[in-house]
């Protein structure tokens, strides 16, 4: 394959993954119109937010299984219409039932936009280039988490948010029409000429294996704080407990897109490098998980560093769990790559579901004003996410190789 086809085909996968990025951040600009229009507490907005998480997750194994019978191309341009359709009843629809089936089906419209991007990585470039170009395209789709702070809070002044969601509709057709047209098939791989009986076989099988339990539920606990806080809480928390001006607020939701960014493509960059002084992939991904825990109780204990500087390392170091899917794809054999991601993004999205609504659901434990909580109630939820965090560190770093037979997939 010629490099001018490869790049082609990494920028429009990191182009539908951009899209699923800024699908999973709208509503952190949203949420004022919302709560005002439907008069959504807390936990209600945190709910409706997150079934796009429920929705992801639970597309997550039919989706592997149609990435490695299918490939990237027309499992990822086919589902992204479901999200057109999904975003077009969400501008349209004036019940709380409404917004929730079509945020369902915007989460799994957008289900295989990161496990497509990364299996197309896996079929066209050596796994040397796989844990870098695994994270520029997280870099490339964490640019969505920058759109939803400032840039939506400016196009909120001028359009409503119903405009805006039918605006992406049309966005989103464009991007699955260039998927499908751009991309050339790929030569059809081993998985793909397997039974369905046989590709669900091993599905069961990797969702058995103690290896694949062990690496991740530690990135899925942090994936899932931060993913939470980006998409919905981190604002609330700046205004409510860091005492920020709502501006202010929206400046670091976006900074907090960047650092992100930066991480994924420095960690992706360094990751391979620093081997050869003898940490290997899953020491250093799990290096920088342990520090963005430790950041997180800084940010609790407000220690007295610049908001910039703390929050900015927050997103930096979050990107270590990115690292975790190049692992994974080195642990297991190739054939089952799209299966063992989309397997992984199961559990990462309900872990991101299972904390937004758990934050919501700890804030409505004490009163609100004005839609504003105490400082105490949005510690309390982050600090029982940061001890999730910690138990799933014990598992990750258990001694023991990490060693996958590929005689079960036979």
């Amino acid at each position: 394959m010629s490099r001018q086809a490869a790049i082609r085909i990494f920028a429009l996968f990191a182009l539908g993954y951009f899209l699923s990025y800024v699908y999973r951040g709208l509503n952190i600009g949203f949420a004022p119109f919302l709560s005002r229009e439907m008069n959504l507490t807390a936990s209600d907005l945190g709910l409706l937010t997150s079934f796009y998480f429920i929705g992801f997750a639970l597309a997550q194994l039919p989706a592997g299984l149609a990435l490695d019978r299918y490939g990237a191309r027309r499992t990822d341009a086919a589902l992204l219409m479901v999200a057109a359709a999904g975003t077009v009843l969400y501008g349209i629809s004036y019940s709380m039932q409404g917004l929730i089936i079509a945020r369902i089906m915007i989460g799994v419209g957008v289900s295989v936009c990161l496990g497509a991007g990364f299996l197309a990585i896996a079929q066209n470039f050596p796994s040397s280039r796989w844990p870098l170009l695994n994270g520029l395209m997280v870099a490339l789709g964490g640019l969505g988490g920058v759109v939803v702070g400032t840039p939506l809070a400016v196009l909120l002044t001028q359009y409503t948010w119903r405009e805006i969601s039918v605006g992406m509709a049309v966005f989103t057709v464009a991007v699955a029409a260039v998927i499908w047209l751009l991309v050339p098939e790929t030569k059809p791989r081993q998985g793909s000429h397997e039974s369905m009986s046989k590709q669900i076989h091993g599905l069961r099988i990797i969702l058995k294996n103690t290896v694949f339990w062990r690496v991740v539920p530690f990135p899925c606990a942090v994936g899932g704080a931060f993913y939470a806080a980006q998409s919905l809480w981190v604002k609330p928390y700046l205004i409510d407990v860091s005492g920020l001006a709502a501006r202010q607020a929206d400046s670091l939701v976006s900074m907090l897109g960047l650092t992100m960014v930066a991480g994924t493509v420095i960690t992706g960059l360094v990751a391979r490098r620093i081997e050869r002084y003898g940490l290997g992939l899953r020491a250093f991904c799990g290096l920088g998980m342990a520090l963005f825990v430790i950041l997180q109780l800084l940010i609790l204990l407000r220690v007295p560093v610049s908001p910039a500087l703390i929050w900015g390392a927050y997103g930096f170091f979050a990107a270590c769990c990115i690292l975790a899917y190049a692992l994974l794809a080195e642990v297991f054999p190739r054939k089952v790559v799209g299966r063992v991601t989309t397997a992984f993004n199961m559990i990462f999205f309900i872990s991101i579901f299972s904390m937004q609504v758990g934050v919501g659901f700890v804030l409505d434990f004490w009163p609100a004003t004005d839609g504003h909580y105490p400082a105490v109630a949005h510690l309390t939820g982050w600090g029982i996410m940061i001890a999730i965090q910690l138990l799933s560190a014990i598992l990750y770093f258990w001694p023991g190789a990490l060693n996958v037979d590929e005689q079960l997939f036979e």
